[in-house]
C-alpha cells in the first residue's frame, strides 16, 4: 500500500516467482552486473534471507507487515535492491535521519526518502555501508518504521 494525497492504493510492486538469478544474469553492464551480485551476497549476510524478486525488477530479503494510521496494512520487504541503467538503487526502509554519522562516512551517493543511490559500489564504503543495512534491518524488525 502507498498513501497519495490521503488515499491508499494497492502497491503493484509484489513478490513473484521469478528467478533472482536470471534477472542478474540479464543485467547488461558486466561491471553493474557484478555489483548486483555483491549487494545481494552482502544483503544475505546480513539478513539471513535468500533473495526474492519483487515486481521485475526489485531483490528483496525478509518480508515485515506495516500498518497506516488509517488502519490498511501490506507486506514489504526488509532491505532490497535493484540494478538500473544508470546505478544501484539501495532500499533503506528505516530511511536516512537517524544515519546521519554513517552517511556522513559512507562515500559518493545520493538519497530519496527510503532510496540509496549508488552509480558504482566502489563509490561507497562497503563496511559502512554493510553497517547501514545492518541498522535499517534491525530497525524493521524491531518495528522502528512508521508510515
Amino acid at each position: 500500500m502507498a498513501e497519495r494525497e490521503g488515499k491508499v492504493v494497492e502497491l503493484k510492486t509484489k513478490r513473484s516467482r521469478r528467478s533472482v538469478d536470471k534477472f542478474l544474469s540479464g543485467v547488461e553492464s558486466g561491471r553493474r552486473r557484478e555489483d548486483a551480485r555483491r549487494v545481494r551476497a552482502l544483503m544475505e549476510e546480513i539478513t539471513g534471507e535468500k533473495a526474492v524478486m519483487w515486481g521485475d525488477s526489485i531483490v528483496g530479503f525478509g518480508t515485515y507487515r506495516y500498518k497506516y494510521a488509517n488502519g490498511k496494512e501490506g507486506e514489504w520487504f526488509t532491505t532490497g535492491f535493484s540494478p538500473r541503467k544508470t546505478g544501484l538503487t539501495l532500499y533503506i526502509m528505516s530511511g536516512f535521519p537517524q544515519h546521519q554519522e554513517l552517511m556522513d562516512r559512507l562515500g559518493k551517493y545520493t538519497t530519496g526518502k527510503s532510496c540509496l543511490y549508488l552509480r558504482w559500489l566502489d563509490d561507497v564504503d562497503i563496511d559502512t555501508l554493510r553497517e547501514l543495512i545492518a541498522d535499517s534491518v534491525a530497525h524493521v524488525r524491531e518495528g522502528s518504521i512508521s508510515y
